[in-house]
């Protein structure tokens, strides 16, 4: 979908369900689709990893997906580095 929300690397729509190969080979425990992920007016996501990693993919404006400075939108999961598990 649009700013890469789906996480496959592109913004194409997906008439049916389709494996994120970026996270391939990831234990992800917890998955999260933002406010536009079914809807045309945002559309940012999260997954978080057996070893507490968190990755967003989707539309970075305003920063929402974690990654400092750098809002662009992501096309494919990517992990948020600034991310301390247990903090």
């Amino acid at each position: 979908g649009a700013w890469g929300r789906l996480g496959h690397g592109d913004g194409q729509n997906q008439l049916l369900p389709k494996k994120i190969e970026a996270l391939a080979g990831r234990r992800v425990v917890t998955l999260s689709a933002g406010r536009g992920h079914v809807t045309p007016l945002g559309g940012h996501n999260l997954a978080s990893t057996a070893d507490g990693a968190v990755f967003t993919w989707g539309k970075g404006e305003s920063g929402c997906l974690g990654h400092g400075e750098d809002l662009s939108d992501q096309l494919l999961p990517k992990k948020i580095e600034a991310w301390a598990p247990g903090q």
